[in-house]
C-alpha cells in the first residue's frame, strides 16, 4: 500500500522571504492560499503581466511586486519559491536556479519539481490543520477541509486557552504532565 511520506511543518512566512513567479491564475491561487493562512506573509510577486484580480489581492495585502521577466537575481535572500508561470521551460529554469541556491521550491502542477506541496488548511483561531493527499487528489483535500471547518467549533480558542492555562499549572515531570493532559482531553474523542 502506498503511503504519504510528506512531513508537515508550519512555516512562519512572516519571517521568511517568499517569491512567487507568475502573474496569472496559478499565481493568484497560490498567493490567495498563502495569504488566507498567513496574511502577514512577506511575498514578492514577479511577472511581466498581472491578472487584475491578482493586482487587487496584492494591493489588499503588503505584497511587493516586480514587473519584469524572471531572472535568477530575484532569488536573492529568498527561502521559499513558487514557480507559477504558464511556461514549462521558465518554471523548469526557476526550479534549477532555486535548487542551485538550496531554496525550497514548488512548481505548480509539476509534483516531480516540488520540495513541498501546498495542501488544504483549516484554521479556527489558534487551531490549524494541514491536509495532504500526497498531490493525488485536490478534490478530496477540499472536501476534508470543508468537513473539518464544519465540525471544529468557532469557539475552539476558548478550549485552547483553558488547556494552555491548565498545562502551565501542572506539576511533575514531562511524562506525568502528558498523562494528565491525555486523561483530561480524552473526552474530545468520544464518538
Amino acid at each position: 500500500m502506498e503511503k504519504n511520506e510528506l512531513y508537515p511543518v508550519f512555516l512562519k512566512v512572516s519571517q521568511l522571504n517568499v517569491l512567487i513567479v507568475g502573474g496569472g491564475n496559478a499565481a493568484y491561487e497560490k498567493l490567495t492560499f498563502l495569504l488566507k493562512s498567513s496574511p502577514r506573509a512577506k511575498v514578492l510577486v514577479v511577472s511581466l503581466t498581472f491578472k487584475s484580480s491578482l493586482l487587487e489581492l496584492i494591493k489588499a495585502y503588503d505584497v511587493s511586486v516586480l514587473k519584469e521577466k524572471y531572472s535568477k537575481v530575484v532569488l536573492k535572500n529568498k527561502q521559499l519559491v513558487i514557480a507559477a508561470t504558464n511556461n514549462k521551460q521558465v518554471n523548469k529554469q526557476i526550479y534549477i536556479d532555486a535548487k542551485n541556491e538550496n531554496i525550497l521550491i514548488n512548481v505548480v502542477d509539476t509534483p516531480t519539481l516540488c520540495d513541498f506541496y501546498m495542501g488544504g488548511i483549516v484554521t479556527k483561531g489558534n487551531v490549524k490543520i494541514a491536509i495532504s493527499t500526497n498531490g493525488k487528489s485536490p478534490v478530496l483535500v477540499k472536501r476534508l477541509r470543508q468537513f473539518f471547518e464544519e465540525v471544529i467549533p468557532d469557539d475552539v480558542n476558548e478550549l485552547t486557552a483553558n488547556l494552555n492555562t491548565y498545562r502551565k499549572l501542572l506539576k511533575g515531570n514531562l511524562l506525568t504532565k502528558i498523562q494528565k493532559m491525555n486523561k483530561l482531553t480524552k473526552i474530545l474523542l468520544i464518538k
